[in-house]
This record gives structure tokens, C-alpha cells and sequence, in this order.
């Protein structure tokens, strides 16, 4: 297993569009670990694969001593709406409100290939959603108001240059 390089904006990769997972080889779940072993070591519940600059429609995600793969999800339900307290590993030390759907019902494939589905709400909803967005080059900053999104994007820029 290894620590992929995480990407941080304003790095392009986090906006370019995902392609569809298509085959669940060794390489492929070897993918998989290195994403959680990213993840973990950041300290983060999710990640996509755009923030470690690969661009296929996969996540991983692990709440509560769940593990989940993602590949090729597709929200197909969402209900209620909730403000609550975000990060994000592309975003390091910015957290903010964002109103995200209080309940999802996500349709995706395992690191197999096989066909699953959850119900998820709360805080586990939040996150998918979250890491969904990450695969359609969506960001947190995106959901924030323009005041509060340019804000953020010149701290962003000016922790580039300092780096």
C-alpha cells in the first residue's frame, strides 16, 4: 500500500471530469487500498479519486467502523436538506456550513463489480454526497456564497505561492 499525493485546490484535477470505472482488476483494488490508506493518514472519512489526481468515479469512505467503496455512484433519492460544519482534505483547515440532503439512496459498485445500494442520512449522507460531488468536479466552495467562495479561493492561491 501507498500515500498517494494529495491535490489541493486550486489544482485543475479537482474540476476535470471522472470517467466510468469499467474494470475491477488487482490494479484497480490496489487502487482502492492506497485511497484508504490516504485517507487515512490524512485523518479524512472520505476521498475521491480526483483529489489524488486519478480521474475515475471512485470514492472510499469509512464512518463508524463501515468501509465503503464507491465506484460509479449515482444519487437516486435525496430528501430534506441540513446545514452542518464541512472539510475538506483539498481544503486543508477550512471548515464551513453547507446544506447538504438530510437522507440519499446512492446505487454504485463494490471494488468486484458488483451492484449495491444504501440508504444512508445525517452525517454518513453528508459525506457521500460530498465525495459524489468530488467525481462530478464539484467543491465545497461551490455550495458557499461568492463572498465566502472568493474569500476562500484567494487564501487558497495565496498558501500556494507560500508553499
Amino acid at each position: 500500500m501507498a500515500v498517494l499525493e494529495l491535490r489541493v485546490y486550486p489544482d485543475d484535477v479537482l474540476r476535470d471530469p471522472t470517467e466510468k470505472v469499467t474494470r475491477f482488476d488487482d490494479a484497480f483494488r490496489q487502487l482502492v487500498e492506497d485511497m484508504r490508506e490516504t485517507m487515512k493518514a490524512n485523518k479524512g472519512v472520505g476521498l475521491a479519486a480526483p483529489q489524488v489526481g486519478v480521474p475515475l468515479c471512485l470514492l472510499v469512505m469509512e464512518w463508524k467502523e463501515q468501509a465503503f467503496v464507491m465506484a460509479n455512484p449515482r444519487i437516486v433519492d435525496e430528501e430534506g436538506a441540513v446545514l452542518g460544519e464541512e472539510g475538506c482534505l483539498s481544503f486543508p483547515d477550512i471548515y464551513e456550513n453547507v446544506s447538504r440532503p438530510e437522507r440519499v439512496r446512492i446505487f454504485y459498485q463494490d471494488e468486484f463489480g458488483n451492484e449495491k445500494e444504501i440508504s444512508a442520512e445525517d452525517y454518513l449522507a453528508r459525506v457521500c454526497c460530498h465525495e459524489i460531488d468530488h467525481l462530478n468536479g464539484r467543491l465545497m466552495i461551490d455550495h458557499l456564497s461568492p463572498i465566502k467562495r472568493a474569500f476562500i479561493k484567494k487564501k487558497m492561491q495565496k498558501r500556494r505561492k507560500e508553499d
